[in-house]
């Protein structure tokens, strides 16, 4: 008799990060980038998952190596994010670990704030010429795409694409 594991983060099919939607089955890669979209770190859960709930675990997950002895770097100098990520929580992570960041506010958020009037609180700070980087995120997601398995995702075990996409990843870096 088989017995089906639930791995963290799980989902679908036991824990393999297979999501369900009209199309089928599907997965979301969540991933911070740097310069030359250099993949940083790695997350992959389920389609249907929010992309907010896994901005942290995104987050904890960067480990820069320094070029001298040292532990290596964990905080990044700052944070471009979308509007998925305009949230109370993602901010007040943001705040705590003293990471600038720009994320644009929500429609309903800033009408919501303005309704309340002074009780509202100040609008969060919005940089729009960091904003403008952001696009290295979305263009290293098209550059992992472009490799077959990444973007077809025939395996169904999500360690094995984890690596397949580590492995991608890998290589962009190096080619850059």
């Amino acid at each position: 008799m088989d017995r089906a594991v639930q791995l963290p983060g799980g989902g679908g099919a036991a824990g393999e990060a297979l999501g369900r939607s009209r199309g089928g089955h599907t997965t979301k890669i969540h991933l911070s980038a740097k310069g030359y979209c250099r993949v940083l770190s790695l997350v992959v859960t389920p389609g249907q998952r929010a992309d907010c709930t896994q901005f942290e675990p995104v987050m904890d997950k960067i480990r820069v190596p320094r070029m001298t002895t040292g532990r290596p770097r964990t905080t990044p100098d700052s944070v471009s994010a979308d509007k998925a990520y305009s949230n109370r929580r993602t901010r007040r992570y943001l705040r705590r670990r003293a990471i600038r960041h720009a994320i644009p506010e929500k429609a309903d958020q800033a009408a919501n704030r303005r309704k309340r009037g002074s009780a509202g609180g100040r609008p969060p700070g919005f940089d729009k010429e960091r904003y403008k980087k952001r696009n290295v995120v979305e263009r290293a997601i098209n550059k992992l795409k472009n490799y077959r398995t990444v973007a077809t995702r025939y395996d169904k075990r999500v360690y094995v694409f984890l690596g397949t996409v580590t492995v991608a990843a890998l290589i962009i870096w190096l080619r850059s």
